[in-house]
């Protein structure tokens, strides 16, 4: 029977559709540095959190798939590989929704200053109400930076109660933004300055690490929040915690950073005016189970030698491994 590592259990959904099918090692680990001798071991490797270099690639001679369940592989060489005619799963738009509801569920709580009043009121403060910190959203201008499946459903989500939407996304132009009913940012800086709300939803690459750095969190509007659900080395966090500490913008809502899991030790997470959850945005019940289930199947598929169309290196099936396939 093939095997496949999984770094951490898999949703229920996940687990019956691969239990039977493989035989499973889950060291609750997906380090490769750490899990390397598991892993020459396996067919296939879901990974959940964790990462899988180029040095575990080339020693692994037996793995044939690598699976995300998700969309983000920041945390896979995916160009090792390729070279090795390695097709890297991804489980593309099941997410969508999932995300976008997350992303204005983080701008409500920031905006009525939710998690600061719960924590004040269980202590007896009844007097937060008077700190007056809570905003309304009606007319307001949400700046999103990255206007694809998830981009979208946010925008239609804050135009859905009544704000407005600046978009920014460098594949897209006027046409296709104000097409969409939206205004048209020619670049990052100018979609900062509009924004009472900017929402960021770009994968993690070289060009976007770090992009929202000191000169950018600068231009945001003193009373704008920075809300971020795609993926924390985006943000430089130094920059960001020292424009929270000072108030040069009014708070943020993430639901990732770039150290994860994330550390209660992190300065970030001293702020008041912050809001941070465990990268939970894409983990409700239908979409981790549509997830799960899409990741167990493109694995088994690529291990049993199907050219599977959901991965991120499509260019991968042009390696010899895969001719005549």
């Amino acid at each position: 029977m093939i095997t496949v590592l999984i770094s951490h259990p898999l949703y229920k959904p996940g687990m019956d559709a691969i239990n039977g099918k493989a035989d499973l090692i889950i060291p609750n680990n997906g380090d490769s540095d750490i899990i390397i001798e598991d892993l020459k071991k396996a067919d296939g490797f879901i990974l959940r959190i964790g990462k899988i270099d180029r040095k575990a690639i080339d020693a692994c001679e037996k793995l044939k798939v690598i699976t995300r369940p998700g969309v983000g592989v920041d945390n896979v060489d995916v160009q090792a590989a390729t070279e090795r005619g390695i097709p890297v799963v991804i489980c593309p738009a099941a997410n969508a929704r999932a995300v976008a509801e997350h992303t204005l569920a983080l701008i409500f709580g920031i905006s009525k200053n939710i998690v600061e009043s719960d924590v004040e009121t269980r202590k007896g403060n009844f007097g937060i109400r008077n700190k007056y910190a809570a905003v309304e959203l009606l007319g307001k201008t949400v700046s999103v930076i990255g206007l694809g499946n998830i981009g979208r459903t946010v925008a239609q989500l804050c135009a859905g109660v009544g704000m407005k939407v600046c978009a920014y996304d460098p594949f897209l132009d006027r046409k296709d933004v104000e097409a969409l009913g939206y205004t048209y940012a020619g670049d990052l800086q100018q979609a900062v300055e509009a924004g009472d709300y900017v929402s960021l939803h770009m994968p993690s690459m070289p060009e976007t690490r770090n992009m929202i750095n000191s000169q950018i969190l600068a231009a945001m509007k003193k009373s704008a929040f920075l809300i971020n659900c795609a993926r924390g080395d985006i943000v430089d966090e130094t920059a960001l915690f020292e424009a929270l500490k000072n108030e040069s913008i009014a708070g943020a809502a993430v639901d990732v950073l770039a150290d994860e899991p994330m550390k209660a030790e992190h300065p970030l997470m001293k702020l008041s005016n912050l809001i941070v959850s465990p990268h939970m945005a894409a983990q409700t019940r239908e979409t981790t189970s549509a997830v799960v289930t899409m990741a167990v199947q493109g694995t088994l598929a690529v291990i049993e030698g199907e050219k599977w169309p959901h991965v991120c290196n499509p260019e991968v099936y042009e390696h010899p491994k895969w001719k005549g396939v």
